[in-house]
């Protein structure tokens, strides 16, 4: 899902990409908000770009 969400996907299309419901996603994206200090959708995203980032280059 952060890799999704790196993406700058929506959560209808996250849910689609899953086969998830939106309401799940809108869960899950929620708890990654309050796991990682994000303040936002867009912070969350920022935040899930770099961690894929830098998985890639390990």
């Amino acid at each position: 899902m952060l890799a999704l969400l790196g993406q700058g996907l929506s959560n209808a299309e996250i849910a689609a990409e899953l086969h998830l419901g939106v309401t799940t996603v809108k869960t899950h994206v929620a708890n990654l908000m309050t796991k990682t200090g994000a303040t936002n959708r867009v912070r969350l995203a920022v935040l899930a770009g770099r961690e894929l980032t830098e998985r890639t280059q390990d």
